[in-house]
């Protein structure tokens, strides 16, 4: 047997498996670049246990280092990777919450967070709801083990609920149009990864808009100011020119992100 046939799960487990590279992870699943200093912080040890545990990380091709000068930056290595940490939160016990800081940061994560560079929680599940209320998506059903997605469909794990079949979204002539008119040239989307793809929500249980599409969609959000990132890392609001903009362009309704 061809051994490029296999992969090495456990290896890469086994580095996401330890609490405080969990913590690391986590705090780069926003899709930003964060000094080993603020690592630590996030993680909760110290400046000399970090090094170990980022160099871990990169052995598994987890995370990439971006060098500035005298200073090193790390940042999850794929999109990918992102994608696996929120599915492995749809079967992960929930953490205790102890304090009311933590409660609060819980709740907003709820809400709406970044899931690497595209929009997640209640805001991101009612996003996509709408996409295809508006007929700017379309679903289609592939049954157990479906087609691939091409540059316009995209594919996910799971369906729209437990024991669904398999989805693709495609991109409709007519959701070009209105996204044109929204500020997204559609045929100008990277051509390195799929226009359109989905990730299962951990927290609403739904599908949440990623791919280039979804990359696009958010960061026309923040360029419009109708999004503004949260104290808290990944963590994002939405403003008030956003609740008003979204149910206007998309018929987003308050009540569906609060």
């Amino acid at each position: 047997m061809d051994a490029r046939t296999e992969t090495d799960v456990a290896h890469v487990a086994a580095a996401i498996g330890d609490p405080s590279r969990a913590k690391v992870l986590l705090a780069l699943a926003g899709g930003g670049a964060l000094p080993a200093s603020a690592l630590a912080a996030e993680a909760g040890v110290g400046n000399s246990t970090i090094s170990g545990h980022l160099a871990r990380l990169l052995d598994a091709r987890l995370l990439t280092v971006e060098l500035d000068g005298r200073h090193r930056y790390y940042r999850l290595a794929t999109t990918d990777v992102a994608r696996a940490l929120e599915q492995l939160a749809l079967i992960a016990r929930p953490l205790p919450v102890r304090s009311l800081n933590a409660d609060t940061r819980a709740k907003a994560l709820l809400r709406a967070r970044l899931c690497y560079d595209h929009l997640a929680g209640r805001l991101g599940v009612a996003v996509m709801s709408a996409l295809q209320e508006r007929e700017i998506l379309a679903v289609e059903r592939t049954g157990s083990g479906g087609g691939s997605p091409d540059a316009d469909a995209g594919a996910g794990t799971g369906g729209t609920g437990a024991g669904s079949l398999d989805v693709a979204y495609v991109l409709t002539p007519h959701g070009r149009q209105e996204l044109a008119a929204f500020g997204i040239e559609t045929d100008r989307l990277p051509r390195r990864r799929a226009s359109v793809r989905y990730c299962v929500d951990w927290a609403e249980q739904r599908h949440h808009l990623a791919g280039a599409l979804g990359a696009a969609l958010t960061a026309r959000l923040f360029d419009l100011e109708w999004l503004r990132h949260g104290k808290y890392r990944r963590v994002v609001h939405l403003t008030d020119a956003g609740r008003e903009g979204l149910a206007t362009a998309f018929g987003v309704r308050g009540d569906q992100v609060e």
